[in-house]
């Protein structure tokens, strides 16, 4: 597990990703309260054909820092640092819920460096609304940790997955989820959440320049319509998709999630080589003939 450190606002941090797999680079980034390994499904379809980078920002995993508030340019030079480390020029980059705030602001300050970029329940600005909801899941985390009680892990299955969760999953199997996510649940979420509550991209999505696929969860009970079309309406290529789950798409339907994904980056990747053959210059006329081969006048 390579380590990278990086310098922050309020000190450093020791960033801890993995690097999987062969090809152009892909960088991940996941989104608060997860890990890197949020993105193990999608790495196994796509580490065939790319160089797969997913770093643990502050707050999560195997990452260090100074324990302090974060911000959102500290993530996101946190997964540049990671990239850079892993020796990836341009790559295409791909983020979910915060892990998306992060990458559209990496992707706006380093236009150059991103080949196309994936937002799943992005969002624009942290509105009224959001304000609330993530105030709710601090106190929540307060309560947690005074009392002992697990609410904030009670809440995310109720907040993240659409019908297709509740379909098929029953109560036991359900309570087996809130304890696993209790004892999984990244120790700086506190302090991701606060970074959740302080985003305000509007003034940069204009500077994204790179292919921007906004794929957004029909179900989605936190990111709603009109932060996708904002994210839209305010980066300059942009498609939409909908995959049919929560905002928690990327457990809710890994398999689905990782295929969506997949699919726009070799579409990509496809588009990318298309391009480069229709700009390669064509050969000198008069280096591709063979004069040796043309008869000389009688």
């Amino acid at each position: 597990m390579p380590v990278t450190q990086v310098p922050l606002a309020g000190g450093a941090a020791g960033v801890a990703y993995d690097r999987t797999g062969t090809g152009p680079g892909l960088v991940l980034v996941h989104g608060t309260g997860a890990t890197r390994q949020q993105w193990l499904p999608l790495t196994e379809v796509v580490a065939d054909r790319f160089t797969v980078v997913a770093p643990d920002y502050s707050g999560s995993g195997d990452t260090t820092d100074h324990g302090g508030p974060l911000t959102l340019a500290d993530l996101a030079d946190e997964v540049l640092a990671a990239a850079d480390h892993a020796g990836l020029d341009r790559f295409h980059l791909v983020g979910h819920s915060l892990g998306a705030a992060i990458a559209t602001h990496l992707a706006a300050h380093h236009p150059g460096r991103i080949r196309s970029l994936v937002l799943h329940a992005g969002w624009v600005r942290t509105d009224s609304r959001l304000r609330a909801e993530f105030t709710y899941w601090l106190d929540l985390l307060r309560t947690d940790a005074e009392h002992g009680t697990a609410h904030f892990a009670r809440m995310l299955p109720l907040m993240a997955f659409g019908p297709r969760y509740w379909e098929r999953t029953d109560t036991a199997a359900n309570e087996e989820l809130v304890r696993t996510l209790a004892a999984t649940l990244a120790p700086g979420t506190a302090r991701q959440i606060e970074v959740d509550l302080s985003v305000d991209l509007g003034p940069l999505l204009d500077r994204v320049a790179a292919p921007t696929l906004v794929l957004a969860s029909a179900h989605d009970r936190i990111m709603g319509a009109d932060q996708q079309q904002a994210l839209l309406a305010g980066i300059p290529h942009t498609r939409y998709q909908e995959i049919d789950a929560g905002h928690g798409a990327p457990g809710e339907d890994p398999a689905g999630f990782a295929a969506l994904i997949a699919a726009f980056l070799d579409e990509r990747r496809a588009a990318e080589a298309t391009e480069a053959t229709e700009t390669a210059p064509a050969p000198d006329t008069a280096d591709a003939l063979d004069l040796s081969t043309v008869a000389e006048p009688a």
